[in-house]
C-alpha cells in the first residue's frame, strides 16, 4: 500500500473571525491511500490541521507524516496518538478505501437519504451589525438552535444580540449556545455567566482558557449556566487523562472535534467516558473541507445524538470540493446521486 498527501489552501468567501484571529484562508492536508498496482482506486481522507490549535501544528506534523508514509509501505503500524489530525485523516482514508473508494465512510440510513442530522446555526465573530445580520439569516432559515461565538466585541453588545433573539423567541422555541473560546477571566466570569443564565442561554463553551483545571472545576461548581469543555479536551491522549479531566472538572457537557482529539476513535472514547458520568456531548466540525466534513457527518449519523450537532455546511469556502451534503432548513442531508469528483482530486499536487 502507498500513502500520498496533498496540501490544500481553503479560501474563505469572506474574512471569518475565530478564537485564533480573523482568517481569510486555512491550509489543510488531504491524504490518499491506494494499492500501487491499482493507483486509480484510492481512499481519501483529510488531516484538518488547525494552526494555533492543533497540538501538532508545527514541523513535527510533516516528520510524522513521512514516518506514516514509510510505515504504510512496509505494512507497519504508526503511533499517531499525539497527532490527532493525522489520526483522523488516516482513519478516513482507510475507511473509504475499505468500502470501495466511493466516499462511504460509515454505512447508515443517512447515506441512503433516509435520515438527516439536526445542526445548530453558527454565528461567526464579527462586528455588531454583521453578527445581527447573520442571526437574522439563521432564524429565517429555520434554525432552532443558534450558537454565538462571543468575546470578539464589547460584552454589552454581545448581551444585546442575545436579548434581540429572546425578545422574539423564548428558550423553548430557540436554543442559544455561546462559545467564549476562553475569553472570560475569573474577575468577570461569574457575573457574566449569571447574565447569560438570566437570558435563558442553554450552555457556554470554554468560558476561561484551557489549562486551568482547578479554576474550571470551581466555575462548573458555582455557575448558574451549564459549562461545556472544548479546548480543554485537546492534548488528553490516554483514557486515564480523559477520565481524570472529566472527574476533576465535572462539566455539564463536552464538545468533540475529532480532528483535534484523535479522530473518530479518540472521540468515541470521550463519548463512552462522558456517558458513564452522565455528561452530555455534541460533535463539532473544525473548518474541514467537504472531504473531512463528509466523513465527519457520516460518523455522527451513526451515533445516538439527542441534541443539535455543531456540523459545518461546507459553504464557507470559495474553492471547496463538490459534496453530497446539503441543507434543508436546519437539517443536514446526504444526496446519494452526488459524489466527490475523484478526477479533480487526482489532479491535486500529490506528494510522497
Amino acid at each position: 500500500m502507498r500513502l500520498q498527501f496533498a496540501p490544500y489552501v481553503l479560501k474563505f468567501k469572506e474574512p471569518s473571525g475565530t478564537s485564533r484571529g480573523v482568517l481569510t484562508e486555512k491550509i489543510t492536508c488531504l491524504l490518499r491511500l491506494f494499492d500501487e498496482n491499482e493507483p486509480g482506486q484510492f481512499g481519501i481522507g483529510e488531516a484538518a490541521i488547525f494552526p494555533g490549535l492543533s497540538p501538532e501544528a508545527d514541523e513535527r506534523f510533516f516528520y510524522k507524516l513521512m514516518e506514516l508514509q514509510a510505515n504504510v509501505r512496509l505494512g507497519l503500524r504508526t503511533d499517531l496518538t499525539k497527532f490527532p489530525s493525522l489520526q483522523c485523516g488516516f482513519e478516513q482514508a482507510i475507511r473509504d478505501y475499505s468500502s470501495g473508494c466511493q466516499g462511504i465512510y460509515f454505512e447508515s440510513p443517512f447515506v441512503h437519504g433516509e435520515r438527516s442530522i439536526e445542526i445548530n446555526g453558527l454565528i461567526w465573530m464579527g462586528d455588531y451589525e454583521r453578527m445581527l445580520e447573520r442571526i437574522e439569516t439563521k432564524l429565517n432559515e429555520g434554525y432552532k438552535c443558534i450558537k454565538l461565538k462571543i468575546g470578539a466585541i464589547d460584552w454589552r453588545q454581545e448581551v444585546d444580540m442575545i436579548e434581540y433573539i429572546r425578545t422574539r423567541y423564548s428558550a423553548d422555541k430557540i436554543e442559544i449556545r455561546v462559545d467564549a473560546n476562553g475569553g472570560f477571566t475569573m474577575d468577570n466570569a461569574i457575573p457574566r455567566l449569571q447574565r447569560l443564565a438570566d437570558l435563558g442561554v442553554h450552555s457556554i463553551e470554554q468560558p476561561i482558557k484551557q489549562g486551568n483545571p482547578a479554576l474550571m472545576q470551581f466555575l462548573c461548581q458555582v455557575s448558574p449556566l451549564p459549562i461545556a469543555l472544548d479546548e480543554e479536551l485537546i492534548g488528553k491522549y490516554t483514557r486515564e487523562d480523559k477520565a481524570s479531566t472529566l472527574d476533576i472538572i465535572k462539566p455539564a457537557y463536552i464538545v468533540l472535534k475529532p480532528s483535534l482529539i484523535g479522530g473518530f476513535s479518540g472521540a468515541s472514547e470521550w463519548i463512552e467516558l462522558a456517558e458513564e458520568r452522565n455528561i452530555g456531548w455534541w460533535i463539532t466540525s473544525s473548518l474541514e473541507s467537504n472531504i473531512g466534513l463528509n466523513a465527519l457527518s457520516q460518523w455522527v449519523a451513526t451515533l445516538k445524538t439527542k441534541i443539535p450537532q455543531g456540523l459545518g455546511t461546507g459553504g464557507l469556502f470559495t474553492n471547496n470540493f463538490e459534496s453530497p451534503l446539503y441543507l434543508s432548513g436546519d437539517h443536514l442531508n446526504y444526496n446519494q446521486d452526488i459524489h466527490i469528483d475523484r478526477k479533480a482530486l487526482d489532479a491535486l499536487d500529490w506528494r510522497e
